[in-house]
């Protein structure tokens, strides 16, 4: 099927910004969870979703509406685009390949990549340790890259656009999030394993951990599975709010392997458990991606394709967060000791001011902790 850019036609919508009670078991159970949730979504999108809980128990919260024409609560099973949480994903692969002998994680990505980084980029000069941790100081985003005939775009013409912008820094000498240093991780891993980053992800990851809900979309065909979460952006007057669809405003190809996966908040907390239970990676692996430096991304340290955050009630949590102009904004946080939370809304947001998504997720893992 052709993959084009969609072309943006926007539907307006002028709604009453309300909150939908959870169901009402769950919602009594963890009051101040959907207290803090409901406030959160108050400043988000349309509706926003929590998805909790520690080993096999789980429970939902919701806020608002999953769409603008109905009162559909979100659910743990809506699929939506997670953005930058398929950073931990591609991040993953490129470990497991660490694990196979086939990379070093402070080898130069010119051993791997030869001739890709050249004029204001010298390849010997970066590691793929820094690729991962963003401290490889290469420009943040592919500006002014230019779509194939069908309106999909390439890893390498990602890549090459990004490289065309000066450095952010030298590299190893600060920290700038970088969508190009995963757009040059795709391309290692399909160096080295002889197919898509798409095929690889899925074959490596999605597959094994029976994540039915996660997918790669290629080709993007501008559908996403049922059910799903739309997308919207607007702006707020009191309390309303004029909402566009922008769902399929964009081809998924140009995010790639820096932001092009769909999935569920079941199968985020299902993927980043199994990642820290050691599932995914061997143990060292997993160590190295958890090494982690200050970042300037909410609050977080960054490791390699993983953010870790000190929880109120003591101790840390792994996850990632991710957001796109499709509307959506996501994170999913787990503990090393079964617990579990990841939250979305349907709307493009960095972050209010208060509460932020990562204080919504840290009332609800230190629930239990708190009691």
């Amino acid at each position: 099927m052709t993959r084009t850019i969609r072309q943006w036609l926007p539907v307006i919508a002028f709604a009453v910004a309300a909150v939908l009670p959870a169901a009402p078991a769950q919602a009594a159970d963890h009051a101040a969870t959907q207290a803090l949730l409901n406030q959160y979504q108050a400043q988000a999108g349309p509706g926003a979703g929590l998805h909790a809980g520690e080993g096999t128990e789980s429970w939902t919260l919701t806020s608002g509406s999953a769409t603008i024409f109905a009162n559909r609560p979100i659910t743990a099973g809506d699929h939506f685009r997670i953005a930058s949480q398929t950073k931990t994903f591609t991040a993953a692969v490129v470990l497991q390949l660490v694990d196979e002998g086939l990379v070093e994680l402070d080898a130069p990505i010119e051993r791997y990549l030869p001739g890709v980084l050249t004029g204001d980029y010298d390849g010997n000069a970066i590691s793929v340790r820094q690729i991962l941790q963003h401290t490889s100081g290469i420009a943040r985003d592919a500006l002014n890259a230019a779509p194939e005939p069908d309106g999909s775009y390439t890893l390498t013409e990602l890549v090459r656009a990004g490289l065309a912008q000066p450095p952010q820094f030298a590299p190893g000498s600060g920290w700038g999030y970088s969508n190009i240093n995963y757009h040059l991780a795709g391309m290692l891993i399909e160096e080295l394993t002889g197919v898509s980053a798409a095929e690889a992800i899925t074959q490596r990851i999605i597959e094994p951990l029976g994540l039915t809900g996660t997918s790669f979309p290629v080709p993007d065909d501008g559908t996403l599975p049922s059910p799903y979460l739309p997308g919207y952006t607007g702006g707020r007057l009191g309390p309303f709010f004029y909402w566009y669809d922008v769902t399929f405003i964009e081809d998924m190809s140009f995010n790639a392997t820096a932001g092009a996966m769909t999935s569920t908040m079941e199968d985020l907390v299902a993927f980043y458990g199994a990642l820290a239970a050691g599932s995914v990676v061997s143990a060292g692996s997993l160590a190295e991606m958890r090494t982690a430096v200050p970042s300037t991304v909410y609050g977080a340290d960054y490791g390699l394709g993983l953010m870790s955050w000190d929880l109120s009630c003591g101790g840390e949590a792994w996850g990632h967060a991710g957001n796109l102009t499709t509307g959506a904004s996501s994170i999913t946080m787990v503990t090393d000791d079964g617990r579990f939370a990841s939250l979305v809304t349907n709307a493009f947001l960095k972050d209010p001011p208060a509460p932020t998504r990562v204080a919504v997720l840290d009332a609800a893992l230190c629930e239990g902790e708190a009691a």
